[in-house]
C-alpha cells in the first residue's frame, strides 16, 4: 500500500518543499519502513515561524523501538539509551550540569528545536537504507528556509556539515558525530547548548531549556 508522503507532511511545510520529489519518494520507501507513517513528519510538528535552532542528524534509528520522528531522540520507555544520545547527555551534563531522565527530546522540539534528520525513513535494522531515495532534497529545502528565518545550526558530523553552506558562520555550531567512532575527536568539550544559549540570547531570543 503507498504511503503518501504528501498527505502526511504538515500543511505549514507543504510550501517550501518540492511535493513532486515527495511523491517519487512515496513510491520508493515501499510499507516495511520505520518510523510509523504518522511519525515521519513529526520533527515539523513545530511551525516554520518559531524554528530558533535545528539539530541535524542522518537517518532514524533502524531500531524499530527507537526511531520516532525526532533526530536522536527515542521513545521515554527506552531503558538503554542509543550510544550517540547517550555522549550528546554526557556533553549536556558537563556543558550545563543538566541531567536528563529518558531519551524522549520532545520538549527540546516543543521549544522551537528541529530534530531534523536528512532522510526521514529508513529499513528496519538496515542503517541508511533510505539516504539515496531523495530525502536530501527535501530536507535540504527545509533547512535553507529556517536558516533563511534565523534559525541557529547544531551540525555534528560530516554528513551535517554539508548544511554549513545555508548558516551564517556565528549562527552555526560544528563538531565531530556524537557516535563512539567520533565522540573523541571533539564533540565533548564542544559545548553546543551553552553556545547556542548565548547566541540566542545575543540575538534577544529566549534560550532553550536542554
Amino acid at each position: 500500500m503507498l504511503t503518501d508522503l504528501t498527505a502526511l507532511i504538515p500543511p505549514a511545510w507543504r510550501e517550501m518543499v518540492d511535493l513532486d520529489r515527495l511523491r517519487r519518494i512515496s513510491k520508493e520507501i515501499g510499507s516495511d519502513f520505520i518510523p510509523d507513517p504518522k511519525l515521519i513528519f513529526r520533527s515539523l510538528e513545530c511551525a516554520p515561524s518559531v524554528v530558533k535552532v535545528v539539530i541535524v542528524g542522518q537517518d532514524p534509528y533502524p531500531n524499530p523501538h527507537h526511531a520516532m520522528g525526532l533526530a536522536f531522540s527515542v521513545p521515554a520507555e527506552v531503558e538503554v539509551l542509543p550510544a550517540s544520545l547517550k555522549n550528546i547527555y554526557k556533553e549536556l551534563k558537563a556543558d550545563l550540569g543538566v541531567i536528563r531522565e529518558n531519551g524522549d527530546l520532545s520538549g527540546w522540539s516543543e521549544q522551537g528545536v528541529l530534530l531534523l534528520n536528512m532522510s526521514l525513513t529508513v529499513l528496519p535494522n538496515k542503517t541508511g537504507s533510505h539516504s539515496k531515495i531523495g530525502w536530501q532534497v527535501i530536507t535540504q529545502q527545509i533547512i535553507s528556509d529556517v536558516a533563511k528565518r534565523g534559525a541557529l545550526a547544531v551540525l555534528w558530523g560530516r554528513e551535517a556539515q554539508l548544511m554549513s553552506k545555508y548558516f551564517a558562520q556565528e549562527d552555526q555550531f560544528t563538531a565531530p558525530h556524537p557516535s563512539p567512532l567520533s565522540v573523541y575527536r571533539g564533540f565533548y568539550g564542544s559545548k553546543p547548548f551553552s553556545n547556542v544559549n548565548r547566541r540566542l540570547e545575543e540575538k534577544g531570543l529566549t534560550p532553550i531549556k536542554w
